[in-house]
């Protein structure tokens, strides 16, 4: 059989080997029965993610299947001595291969599980991102659950209602929110990068971003068609939940969370699939929800890291989106406080358009920057400290009217230490990773190998005491706690998130993503240690720190009800970009100044990169091998390889290569790096090779 057209690489003599081994029959003729008599062959993708494999095989249809093997269902077959399964994507009534066809052995399912507009999604994301189509099926559809299926089997698809048009009050404050709106009515497919002003004092929601994600689905739905929406977490799902009831009564959507477990995930699955429901709202594993006329696709935050899928081919769900959008004519809303480069390079391109209020200064909280120098002068070296004075009065000013939000960039007790003569970095003598502190009055320890470090000798001056280089939350809210006697103080980060908080006065200590929302808004929001944020060595530190100072001043009460939020950490001798748009709330022109600068450095998004992971020889190797598969005329240009830095999973003698080129070579080059895959896979040489196309800033 040759080639399909969609396939990213040439046949190896191994590959046609197998290949004719699959079309051979395994079984004999008595078992396999009559052939259909229409439509005798099935294409089928199979689920082995080997690159070289990464195409349709064909199969006989055996007579007694021809009414259940129907496109989509999920099929067991033969393949190279072994049993797989896989998925019908068409029947035809010829097939391309000479000779016989091996029938296919069983339908798991008549339940056509695979849509045609999630399967060619599916096939533009393995293109995008250079990776098998296996692999992102495995991420498009869950796994089977029997139970689920027969549960919704007596049950008929009810007649699809359509809501009334909302009368958009959370659109209200933005210029082109009541055109967006009617457009989504009137069955268009605008693609808007929607920058989401804050309104913490609104008890009732009236206008938050859940309430405007509720109007704009509604609006989708009166005009007939489908909403997908997709947020970072479970506590962004609840808090969407409840607007999408207040918009649309308590059947009108279905959550699809991966946390849901297999049965209540796969029937949430099959109920859009049946249509029994037209709006979904879920995580990143709802962005693959077969919804049916689909007519919306949302997703807010799209910088946040929960929506980078970390299985191969690592796909970002605002890419998904974007595709299922293209594929199926829906309208595209990409919301958030701050506003990534990568939807920003869309912007320019004129991808998107943009949504945006310039809200009044007394809608906004005040912000102040710790350490400027008339704080100097009043305080001195204190201007500096971890809770600067500016800081503390600020908390003890607002913890009479209400509660006070603390973000604290890190987790844990004293996460990073010292040499309390030097200040070199604490190391573990057996690995090399960090030290820290895990409580009070306990060892220091490796966070990388979890070894005790005790005891411990500077290995460049020789001192043996230690001291904090970063403060975690739980040593801040010890220290809060004894700075602020008698106020309740509540922790919330990784495996111990609070959703929400009430009114009350309360110290709030949370890590980014897991501040609580506070009934009526924090009465001040101190952001602490912003150095440990802004001096990461990732390409997105800035684009990052804004993000996540602009969701925490979000939580807090406008400046006409006193709300204060403080910046703490962050050097006042140097501009700032991050620092600058936070005080005057434009994370536009943020945007936009950080895409210029990468324009100029050749940096992602403004080129297309793929970073590769191995050793050093791999990697040599594989980058001649993608060379050679690019078209005349075509270059990708190497940067490296470079040792990494080591780390936990690091690889043993592990380095990366990075390949750019401009954006629109990027096609030609992600299917190099698929040859050049599907060559290694087929000759199976040794050693691995990881390949991550438009990888995150922290990732370069």
């Amino acid at each position: 059989m040759p080639d399909s057209d969609d396939a990213p690489h040439r046949a190896t003599t191994e590959q046609l080997q197998l290949l004719h081994s699959a079309a051979r029959p395994k079984q004999p003729a008595a078992e396999t029965g009559d052939p259909a008599v229409q439509l005798p062959v099935a294409r089928v993708v199979l689920d082995v993610p080997l690159p070289h494999l990464d195409r349709p095989f064909e199969y006989a249809v055996p007579a007694d299947l021809a009414e259940a093997a129907q496109p989509g269902v999920r099929v067991k077959v033969r393949f190279a001595g072994k049993e797989a399964g896989g998925f019908v994507v068409a029947r035809a009534e010829t097939a391309e291969h000479v000779g016989r066809l091996t029938p296919l052995r069983r339908v798991v399912s008549p339940e056509p599980v695979l849509t045609p507009a999630v399967l060619d999604a599916a096939r533009q994301v393995a293109d995008h991102y250079a990776g098998p189509l296996a692999d992102v099926l495995r991420l498009a559809v869950p796994p089977r659950h029997a139970a689920a299926e027969k549960a919704l089997d007596a049950k008929d698809t009810p007649p699809f209602e359509r809501p009334e048009v909302p009368d958009g009050v959370a659109w209200q404050r933005y210029p082109a929110g009541a055109a967006f709106l009617r457009r989504l009515a009137d069955g268009g497919d605008p693609a808007a990068s929607w920058l989401a002003a804050p309104s913490a004092q609104d008890a009732h929601d009236a206008q938050d971003w859940p309430a405007a994600l509720a109007e704009a689905a509604r609006a989708t739905l009166s005009g007939g068609r489908g909403v997908l929406i997709v947020v970072p977490d479970h506590r962004d799902v609840d808090r969407v939940e409840r607007a999408l009831v207040a918009q649309l009564g308590e059947d009108g959507h279905v959550r699809l969370t991966a946390e849901q477990g297999p049965q209540a995930r796969y029937t949430a699955w099959l109920k859009i699939l049946r249509g029994h429901v037209r709006c979904v709202v879920g995580t990143r594993a709802a962005a693959w929800a077969p919804v049916r006329d689909l007519g919306l696709v949302a997703c807010w935050d799209d910088g946040d890291d929960l929506l980078a899928e970390p299985r191969s081919p690592y796909a970002q769900t605002r890419e998904v989106l974007r595709l299922r959008a293209r594929r199926e004519h829906a309208a595209l809303l990409l919301g958030g406080f701050a506003r990534s480069v990568a939807v920003q390079q869309w912007l320019d391109d004129g991808v998107v358009q943009s949504v945006e209020s310039r809200p009044a200064r007394g809608d906004l909280p005040r912000v102040i920057v710790a350490g400027d120098d008339v704080q100097v002068e009043r305080a001195g070296a204190a201007a500096h400290a971890h809770l600067p004075p500016v800081a503390w009065s600020a908390a003890h000013e607002a913890l009479r009217a209400g509660p006070v939000l603390v973000q604290v960039p890190r987790r844990g007790y004293l996460p990073t230490l010292r040499c309390a003569h030097c200040r070199t970095l604490a190391r573990c003598g057996h690995c090399h990773g960090p030290l820290g502190l895990r409580s009070a009055d306990g060892p220091p320890v490796c966070r990388w190998c979890g070894r005790v470090a005790e005891p411990w000798r500077c290995t460049e001056c020789g001192a043996d005491r230690l001291r904090a280089a970063v403060v975690g939350a739980r040593r801040t809210a010890e220290e809060l706690g004894r700075a602020f006697p008698g106020v309740e103080v509540v922790r919330s980060g990784a495996g111990e998130i609070v959703a929400r908080v009430d009114s009350g006065p309360a110290l709030v200590i949370a890590t980014p993503g897991a501040e609580p929302v506070a009934d009526g808004g924090y009465a001040a929001t101190l952001l602490l240690d912003g150095w440990a944020l802004l001096d990461r060595p990732a390409l997105d530190a800035g684009e990052e720190t804004l993000r996540r100072w602009l969701a925490a001043a979000a939580l807090t009460r406008p400046s006409r009800a006193g709300g204060t939020v403080v910046v703490c950490g962050v050097a006042t001798d140097a501009p700032q970009p991050a620092v600058e748009s936070v005080v005057r709330w434009a994370p536009h022109t943020f945007a936009a100044r950080e895409l210029a600068e990468r324009r100029e450095l050749q940096l992602p998004p403004a080129q297309w990169v793929a970073a590769l992971t191995g050793a050093i020889a791999d990697l040599t190797a594989f980058a001649d091998a993608v060379d050679h598969a690019l078209p005349d005329g075509i270059t990708v240009e190497r940067l490296g390889p470079l040792p990494l830095d080591g780390g936990p999973g690091a690889p043993e003698g592990g380095a990366r290569l990075l390949l750019r080129a401009p954006l629109a070579h990027g096609p030609a080059a992600a299917r190099a790096v698929m040859a050049a895959r599907a060559g290694r896979s087929a000759r199976k040489t040794p050693g691995t090779v990881t390949v991550r196309v438009d990888p995150s800033g922290a990732l370069l």
